[in-house]
């Protein structure tokens, strides 16, 4: 059995390929990037059932497309229950109005004008507007998953940024 770092090695030479793959199977760049990640992430975790002398890249496209059909199928489900519940009123519970939106300090203000459109826009519909993960991924046009990681990296990156004025702004007081 090869160890986890050839194939890791092996793996990475394979992307350009995978992601080609990707762009050919999805409409969106970021659903092929999202499909790519989550062959990568199998591979690695089944990485003990490749079997050495293969073909890596046979193994790796079989997974990608297990990937995509699992998506599709899912998505399908979800879609075929959102008709149902949208067809029956008495399914949808009643939503409480959003709460006000938070005012914000001009250092916070600041330092979320700086963050990219991307992680920005995750971060005022979810923590700001109050709008639900799907919700968000609805208005952004992206999956589900990729406004949970935009959300993520936004928070931390404001976190930062915001640590990062108090560090100045502390050091201006002090001199």
């Amino acid at each position: 059995m090869k160890d986890n770092v050839a194939v890791r090695r092996e793996l990475e030479t394979e992307l350009p390929r995978l992601r080609a793959q990707a762009r050919k199977l999805c409409w969106r760049e970021s659903d092929a990037a999202d499909l790519v990640q989550e062959t990568v992430l199998r591979a690695l975790v089944y990485e003990q059932r490749f079997e050495p002398g293969t073909n890596l890249h046979a193994w790796l496209s079989q997974i990608l497309r297990s990937v995509f059909v699992s998506r599709y199928r899912r998505t399908k489900r979800e879609q075929r229950a959102l008709e149902r519940l949208g067809s029956d009123p008495q399914t949808w519970p009643h939503r409480n109005p959003l709460p006000m939106a938070p005012r914000l300090g001009t250092r916070v203000t600041q330092a979320l004008s700086e963050l990219p459109p991307t992680f920005r826009s995750a971060v005022e519909l979810v923590d700001l507007g109050g709008r639900e993960y799907l919700d968000a991924a609805a208005e952004l046009s992206v999956p589900v998953g990729t406004v949970m990681s935009r959300l993520y990296r936004g928070r931390r990156l404001l976190a930062d940024r915001l640590a990062d004025r108090e560090q100045s702004h502390s050091a201006r007081r002090a001199a």
